[in-house]
C-alpha cells in the first residue's frame, strides 16, 4: 500500500471514529434526558425503547431494610414482605440504568419501604468491548465488596451518579475506593477488595449465569415484577410502575 492511499485509510478510520463518538453521544443525551418523554435507543438489544419517565417521587427517609447476598444479588423489604417481587436487573455503566435510576429508583425504595414490594437489585456487566467493559467489571466488582445494606444501597447510588461515558474510561479504582468511605464503609478490607478486584471472577460468573437464564431479553434495565417482564413504558413511568406494584400487592395480599 503506498503512503498516500495509507494516509487516506487512516484519515478514513479517524473519520469513521469521530462519527461513531458523535452517534454514542447522541444516543446517551437522549437516554439521560430528564422528566419528559423521550425515546432512546437500547443499550442492548439493536431495538428502540420508548422511554416515558414523567415526574418522579421523592425517597422517603425511612429506607427498607437491605440485605447483601453471596451471589452478589442485593434485597430490599421490609420484614415479612416476600411478594411481590420486583427484580431489578442493571449494569453501572449502562445510560438507560441511569436513566431509571433517575426516573424511578425513588418510587422503587418508597414502594420497599411500605412495604409494598420485595425488592432484588441484579448488578451484571453486560458490556464487553473497551473502555465500557473494564469500567463496568471495576465498579460491579467493587460493589460486591460492600457488606452493608444501607452503605451498598449508598454506593450503589454513587456510581449510577458518577457514570462514565460508554466511550471514556472511568470508575477509577481509587475513586471507588473513596466513593465506598463516603458511603460510610469502614471495613479495613474493603480498599484492598476493590483494588485488587477480588470479585471479578465471581461477578463474571454471575453474569453469565444470569444472560444464560434468558431473564435478560432486550438490554438493561430489565424489571420483572413476580417473574413477568415489566415494559420499558411502565419501567420508567414512576406513576405506572407504582400502579403495577400495587396492583400485584393486592393481588398477593401485602399489606
Amino acid at each position: 500500500m503506498s503512503k498516500a492511499a495509507r494516509e487516506l485509510s487512516a484519515r478514513e478510520r479517524i473519520r469513521s471514529q469521530r462519527e461513531a463518538d458523535r452517534r454514542r453521544e447522541r444516543r446517551r443525551r437522549l437516554i439521560t434526558a430528564g422528566a419528559v418523554t423521550v425515546v432512546a435507543l437500547a443499550t442492548l438489544g439493536g431495538g428502540w425503547w420508548y422511554v416515558q419517565t414523567g415526574r418522579s417521587e421523592r425517597a422517603t427517609a425511612a429506607l427498607a431494610p437491605v440485605t447483601v447476598q453471596s451471589d452478589g444479588t442485593v434485597v430490599m423489604a421490609r420484614p415479612g414482605v416476600s411478594k411481590p417481587v420486583l427484580d431489578i436487573y442493571e449494569d453501572f455503566q449502562c445510560p438507560a440504568c441511569q436513566a431509571f435510576e433517575r426516573a424511578s429508583a425513588a418510587t422503587v425504595k418508597n414502594l420497599a419501604a411500605a412495604g409494598k414490594v420485595k425488592v432484588v437489585y441484579h448488578p451484571v456487566t453486560i458490556f464487553s468491548e473497551e473502555p465500557a467493559g473494564p469500567n463496568t467489571m471495576r465498579a460491579s466488582s467493587a460493589a460486591r465488596c460492600v457488606r452493608d445494606g444501607r452503605q451498598w444501597i449508598t454506593f450503589h447510588d454513587r456510581l449510577f451518579k458518577e457514570q462514565p461515558p460508554e466511550t471514556s474510561s472511568g470508575f477509577a479504582l481509587s475513586d471507588l475506593v473513596k466513593w465506598g468511605e463516603e458511603a460510610g464503609v469502614t471495613d479495613p478490607g474493603f480498599a484492598s477488595c476493590v483494588t485488587s478486584m477480588k470479585n471479578a471472577q465471581a461477578q463474571a460468573a454471575y453474569t453469565k449465569k444470569v444472560m444464560a437464564s434468558g431473564v435478560i431479553t432486550q438490554g438493561t434495565p430489565t424489571l420483572r415484577l413476580d417473574g413477568t417482564e415489566l415494559d420499558n413504558r411502565v419501567a420508567f413511568s414512576p406513576s405506572a410502575l407504582r400502579g403495577a406494584v400495587l396492583d400485584a400487592a393486592q393481588r398477593a395480599g401485602t399489606r
